[in-house]
């Protein structure tokens, strides 16, 4: 299976984040009221995005995980592609997260004036819960009841490294009947109300993601590619289409509101269906695509960044208005590029120096144990 960039993913990913980070804007960024935002959040909440993402990620993964392990001969190698894949996870998602961690519990303690950051104890436990990946956990614990801490959106990234924990060991307990138990998982909690707990142990769209890729390895598969989509224009009405209704369908409007977060899993897997073909249906290539790639690639940074940009900016306005200096108070459109500019700056240095080194070290490391273990003894050597 290859593991050739999809152009349609990053820029699936790009749209995830981005509705992520317009979600958080009214009290993350905004502690006042602001008109615009509350009417827009009326009839569209773009908090499917995380949904989105978990549909990437079992997509992404499974890929490539589950031909490797499949492809295993004897249990020694199941384990050893299972450690070199928690390995190549661990390296590519600890550090900028520990990072980020350490970052926003030191502005608690010096760069807090404003409380934008909360309190020093609310943030060390939500630090310990991010470490320890217990994070979604706890998330569910304090909803409406306490304070989480400034890592609160690290409720998501610990449910995923749970999956990719587990996911492994899912693959070797049910093997043939791997496709069955998913869809099991999936209709469990499509008919099940969810309670906070579940809702931060949602799996279905996660699952989903990993069905597509099940299935993306089938015959039927390419039959039922969407090749209407290529007409001009149609790829993009359909991810504007699909896009409107999961906003509409996050809102107290959608009356169906048992089923939401199953119909917002099913739709996400539609959006990653379509785009699993690299056939750039969704959007087509040009300087729109391009940007959006870049978003994409730096998706994972911009969701750790975004909350602790959005409580310096807060931070920021506060000092400028108690010295009594010029600040963007009362300007949002002010505001707003200042949080995003130093989101930009901050994912692209987070990119450059944390993610894709420490990625590259991973796969050093995986490299270096494999060639370890398949040495042979040279040809004057005697086997024992």
């Amino acid at each position: 299976m290859t593991s050739k960039r999809i152009m349609d993913i990053e820029v699936l990913r790009a749209i995830a984040v981005l509705g992520v980070l317009f979600h958080h804007l009214q009290g993350s960024l905004f502690t006042d009221p602001v008109p615009l935002l509350e009417q827009i959040h009326g009839w569209a909440q773009p908090w499917w995005g995380v949904d989105l993402f978990f549909a990437i990620s079992g997509f992404v993964i499974a890929r490539s995980l589950i031909p490797t392990l499949q492809g295993c001969t004897t249990r020694q190698e199941y384990w050893q592609e299972t450690r070199n894949f928690w390995l190549r996870r661990a390296f590519r998602l600890l550090p900028s997260a520990w990072l980020w961690l350490a970052l926003m519990l030191l502005a608690c303690v010096f760069l807090n004036r404003s409380g934008a950051f909360g309190t020093l104890a609310a943030n060390l436990q939500a630090t310990l819960a991010g470490v320890l990946q217990y994070a979604n956990f706890r998330f569910a614990d304090s909803f409406f009841h306490y304070e989480y801490g400034s890592s609160f959106v690290y409720w998501s990234l610990a449910l995923e490294e749970q999956f990719y924990l587990l996911f492994p060991l899912l693959i070797l307990l049910f093997r043939r009947n791997l496709v069955w138990a998913l869809l099991a998982l999936v209709a469990v909690q499509i008919l099940t109300v969810r309670t906070p707990l579940l809702m931060v142990v949602r799996t279905d769209a996660l699952a989903l993601g990993v069905l597509l890729a099940m299935w993306s390895v089938q015959p039927s598969y390419q039959r039922w590619q969407p090749t209407f989509l290529r007409r001009p224009w149609a790829g993009i009405s359909a991810l504007i289409a699909i896009g409107l209704l999961l906003s509409f369908m996050a809102t107290d409007r959608f009356t169906f509101a048992s089923y939401r977060i199953g119909s917002i899993a099913v739709l996400s897997a539609v959006l990653v269906w379509i785009a699993s073909y690299n056939r750039d249906y969704l959007m087509p290539a040009g300087t729109v695509q391009r940007l959006l790639a870049w978003v994409g690639s730096r998706s994972y940074g911009i969701y750790l960044i975004h909350i602790p940009a959005y409580q310096l900016v807060r931070e920021l306005i506060f000092r400028l208005q108690n010295a009594g200096l010029p600040s963007p108070a009362g300007h949002p459109i002010v505001t707003l590029l200042l949080a995003f500019g130093l989101i930009v700056l901050l994912s692209e240095l987070n990119y450059r120096f944390i993610e894709m080194p420490m990625r590259n070290r991973g796969a050093a490391l995986v490299k270096r144990l494999g060639t370890s273990r398949t040495a042979v003894p040279s040809s004057g050597a005697t086997s024992c």
